[in-house]
């Protein structure tokens, strides 16, 4: 049982809500990839046509986490969350029908726009509300994200194997819908508490402790965290099957396990690695996952089997798991106090990632082939590494300033 500052009689309901919409958020992230080899061939188009989707729905994730701050106090928390809801239902259901590849592509960032939204709104949510226990609160809510990102390729290799792809879109909508009427039914009253005077001042205060400058870096190190992270792991999710098709000759619906494996391994790393966070320190735990992927993908250039390829997918999923949740909670308490505009600006930066870098991710593996792809994904992984070593170096404050955030805290 985890306390919530004295909220534990509240937080479950939002907890249970959150994990339903990040599952639905996993679902749609990764339903393209899932079905991507169907939808190429059925389309006639090639991989980089098919990244230009992925691009267009992070295109649309990320003016949807921009905006959130701003829309949270134009429209209130309820109504922009309801509407992201709304618009990501609308959206899948498009998909369903089938339309020309130039429609796809429109209704594409409106679909980013849904999942974005949601998952800003319903992070900055737990992340206010959980406080101390935000690792182990967000840890738990990305386990849900994982559940629908493992589900998804089950989901996808079975409708391709009877020949129904496009009902995967029908799938997702479905559930974001279900998802819509038990927010508006349900929702939590936690939410609609007016914030913690005294956390607010303490934060504030915390805040004065660093310059402009140091917070400016902070928020750029950890926004190129999130770029990197975000765009390479939707680059391994979107392109890992087909490079199991080309390379090892694997059917479609088989080489799409692979995601099973990666996702499943990413559900049992969140479950711990909250706990696994608190106990070492955020950046302990950011610096060790970083460098023990760097060497799992280095490994993977060099691998032909497909059961070795397999077996580092669970791995790599293993310690990407809470990259994520503990990068966010890390850049929120460097500063603190500003949880709906931080968590929005690193999706932000996120979002960027994710749309340009699997768009790189589908030329590069339409020019140069399924050996270079390998080798530029254990690129990426060492890229990343070195971000994260400088992220926290620059997050690291001076011990005068390391004390005068802790009395501020404690008084």
């Amino acid at each position: 049982m985890i306390d919530y500052g004295g909220k534990k009689d509240k937080m479950p309901r939002l907890i249970i809500l959150a994990c339903i919409a990040f599952i639905v958020v996993g679902l749609g992230q990764l339903v393209v990839g899932a079905v991507m080899e169907p939808m190429v061939q059925d389309y006639g188009i090639d991989y980089s046509a098919g990244g230009q989707l992925v691009m267009h729905q992070f295109l649309g994730g990320m003016v949807g986490v921009m905006l959130t701050p701003w829309l949270i106090g134009k429209v209130g928390k309820r109504r922009l969350l309801l509407a992201a809801l709304t618009i990501m239902t609308v959206a899948e259901l498009v998909y369903v029908m089938q339309p020309p590849w130039a429609v796809m592509l429109t209704v594409g960032p409106f679909a980013g726009l849904g999942f974005g939204t949601t998952e800003a709104v319903v992070a900055s949510f737990i992340i206010g509300a959980a406080g101390a226990n935000a690792n182990v609160a967000m840890s738990r809510v990305e386990v849900s994200f994982g559940v629908g990102a493992l589900l998804m390729p089950f989901v996808g290799a079975w409708l391709i194997s009877i020949d129904q792809w496009v009902t995967a879109f029908a799938f997702v909508s479905a559930l974001a819908g279900i998802t819509l009427l038990l927010w508006i039914f349900w929702w939590p009253s936690v939410l609609d508490q007016p914030a913690d005077t005294k956390a607010v001042e303490a934060a504030a205060l915390e805040r004065s402790t660093r310059t402009r400058s140091r917070m400016a870096a902070i928020l750029i190190s950890g926004g190129l965290f999130f770029l990197v992270y975000v765009g390479f792991e939707m680059s391994i999710v979107h392109y890992l099957p087909s490079l199991l098709v080309q390379n090892n000759g694997l059917a479609e619906a088989t080489a799409s396990l692979s995601l099973s494996v990666y996702w499943g391994a990413m559900v049992l790393g969140r479950l711990v690695s909250g706990h696994i966070a608190d106990r070492w320190g955020n950046g302990t735990y950011m610096m060790f996952t970083c460098l023990v992927c760097a060497v799992l993908f280095v490994v993977m250039g060099g691998v032909e089997s497909v059961n070795a390829t397999f077996v580092l997918a669970f791995f790599i999923g293993l310690v990407m798991s809470g990259m994520y949740s503990i990068a966010i909670v890390f850049v929120n308490r460097s500063v603190p106090g500003m949880s709906e505009r931080i968590t929005s600006l690193m999706m932000v930066f996120g979002g960027i990632g994710g749309a340009l870098m699997p768009k790189f991710t589908g030329w590069f593996f339409d020019e140069h082939g399924t050996d270079a792809t390998r080798w530029l994904f254990a690129v990426m992984a060492v890229v990343m590494l070195a971000v994260i070593i400088g992220a926290l170096l620059l997050a690291r404050p001076s011990k005068g300033k390391a004390a005068v955030a802790a009395e501020s805290l404690s008084s």
